[in-house]
């Protein structure tokens, strides 16, 4: 097993399996925060059972330890692949047209997407897992009923207009970044011929697309319904 660490083909491959169960994880946080559009309170309930349970806790640690196993090979691997080759982040030769951008400003995206996990990381982990694991009750907020009410903590976020933009910008960011980071891993694990490059490319966009949207129209619903708040005509209401 030696070789996941020490070869090159080893670290892509580590890269490759990572990143795609990251993006299976990012498929069920999106799908869950869509609930909040159709029913709050159900939402909430979902808030509720994942909370600060024990397999919440172990799946939170899991999660976490994925993301720093992604996080350092993806520097390893930039500067293996800088090293060889100049400022190539992953080293793929028969890169289909256009992923050359996203491609070399891989390592920039993946810093604006930490950077951006961060800042999620404050408005949603700490005042919800984190806060219930403090036994934290009253957050404090106005209109927020304690950690398990993630409906209203996404009310209360989305209604500042410069966290709304600063999200939009980080989400700009995971699309290029999984974009190209999902078809670069299919093509690692073996899905790598001439007929599926442009099928790879495409699905790869697809997704992506279909991903950040579902995060995106959270954000802008939440802040469209912030600015109409006590209209009695708001369709967002």
């Amino acid at each position: 097993m030696s070789w996941l660490i020490k070869s090159s083909i080893g670290r892509k491959l580590v890269m490759s399996i990572s990143g795609l169960a990251l993006i299976l994880f990012l498929t069920f946080h999106m799908s869950m925060n869509l609930v909040a559009l159709f029913s709050e309170e159900g939402y909430n309930m979902i808030c509720e059972f994942l909370g600060a349970n024990w397999y919440a806790l172990v799946a939170t640690k899991a999660l976490a330890l994925l993301f720093l196993v992604h996080i350092i090979y993806a520097l390893i691997l930039t500067m293996q692949n800088r090293k060889a080759r100049g400022n190539s982040a992953y080293g793929v030769v028969d890169k289909p047209k256009g992923v050359e951008w996203a491609s070399q400003n891989m390592m920039v995206l993946g810093v604006i997407v930490l950077l951006g996990l961060g800042l999620h990381m404050f408005n949603f982990w700490a005042k919800m897992q984190l806060a219930e694991l403090q036994h934290i009750h009253d957050l404090g907020i106005p209109g927020v009923n304690g950690p398990t009410d993630g409906a209203g903590l996404i009310r209360y976020t989305f209604s500042n207009p410069v966290y709304v933009l600063l999200y939009l910008v980080w989400l700009a960011a995971l699309w290029f970044h999984l974009a190209h980071g999902f078809w670069s891993s299919l093509h690692t694990i073996g899905w790598n011929n001439n007929t599926w490059l442009k099928r790879l490319e495409t699905i790869s966009n697809i997704y992506a697309t279909v991903l950040v949207l579902g995060f995106a129209l959270v954000v802008v619903y939440f802040f469209l319904q912030s600015l109409c708040a006590g209209s009695m005509s708001c369709p967002f209401a």
